[in-house]
């Protein structure tokens, strides 16, 4: 919770985001077609940051009464109106991330710290979460996750750095419409052809093991972390790998399917036919608009979304419904725990 003596002050409006573009080697213009934003800036875009909050990037509030603020802001004068009962970070900042990701080259082999790893490294005191679901991905497309049944530590240890560490991964083929989940510590990659929203908590820590032998934008090869990724890695872990969504239906021809509870963040797809009402849960939430057009209403007031934004919703919201512009929308409701 916020500091008592932070201004309350109250915000009664769904706030729309400017996304964040950001270059990346493996990156490309797919996002302009899945889930079809318009991308500004030249050269390979491999993430849009759609919701941050951090010191090096942080969202801007786009139209509405808080038009050209930016979240920083807002966090600093109206934490608690935005967050309710969700604890900020031990810094102060929105707890939760979401981003589009594009691959038309795979990522590299990495993996993130969980907390007690991160404080033994230095690198702050929160590991990172991630999770994906699947907007697109080509025939044979293949996500990295975890080590193969039977591959030990040591064995491991041995090729970490080399080109022989992607035999020792397990792979699994992705279809449109998987959801993949990426604890802490679990080593990963994400392969060519394949088109998703990553949604996670706000700690922004890589350590790259395996880079493909290629050059990065400046021509140079980038930088390994061998010593930090070992450190790293749960070799406990066993991932199971994509999943399908397990939809039950909301009534009014919608329905839901809930993709994952973790410990400071839920997912959950809704496909609306016509409107759903939401309760007010006094925490920070925020809506992904991943198909179709929709709009949320509170009252007499009206929010348009367009295919691809990303809105945050204030806790002091309140109760409010979304409902589809058109015969149908997919949207990912994202709350805040903890």
């Amino acid at each position: 919770m916020s500091d008592p003596d932070t201004e309350r002050e109250s915000i009664a409006e769904p706030l729309q985001l400017d996304r964040i573009f950001l270059q990346k080697i493996w990156g490309g213009r797919v996002l302009e077609e899945t889930p079809g934003i318009e991308i500004e800036p030249e050269g390979p875009i491999g993430e849009t940051w759609e919701l941050v909050d951090r010191e090096d990037r942080v969202s801007v509030i786009r139209g509405g009464s808080f038009g050209g603020r930016s979240l920083r802001g807002l966090m600093m004068s109206s934490a608690d109106a935005i967050l309710g009962e969700t604890s900020a970070t031990e810094s102060g900042h929105f707890p939760l991330m979401i981003k589009y990701l594009c691959a038309t080259k795979p990522l590299s082999v990495q993996v993130h710290p969980d907390d007690k790893a991160a404080q033994r490294l230095g690198v702050g005191d929160e590991g990172k979460h991630e999770c994906w679901y699947v907007l697109a991905a080509e025939p044979e497309s293949l996500i990295y996750l975890g080590l193969k049944e039977g591959v030990d530590a040591s064995e491991f240890v041995d090729v970490a750095g080399t080109s022989a560490i992607v035999d020792h991964l397990q792979p699994f083929e992705v279809r449109t419409g998987d959801f993949i989940n990426v604890p802490a510590g679990t080593l990963h990659s994400i392969g060519e052809g394949i088109t998703l929203v990553e949604v996670q908590n706000n700690a922004d820590v890589t350590f790259r093991l395996y880079d493909w032998d290629r050059t990065g934008l400046n021509g140079e090869p980038r930088e390994l972390h061998k010593e930090q990724a070992l450190v790293s890695v749960d070799w406990e872990a066993r991932l199971e790998g994509p999943t399908r969504p397990n939809f039950e239906s909301c009534g009014g021809g919608n329905q839901r399917a809930h993709l994952i509870e973790a410990e400071q963040f839920s997912v959950t797809l809704y496909e609306l036919a016509s409107f759903e009402d939401f309760d007010a849960c006094d925490r920070a939430a925020a809506y992904v608009l991943i198909e179709g057009r929709a709009r949320i209403a509170k009252g007499e007031e009206r929010w348009s979304m367009e295919g691809g934004d990303t809105w945050l919703l204030p806790a002091s919201l309140g109760a409010h419904r979304v409902m589809p512009e058109g015969e149908q929308a997919k949207v990912l409701r994202v709350e805040t725990r903890g």
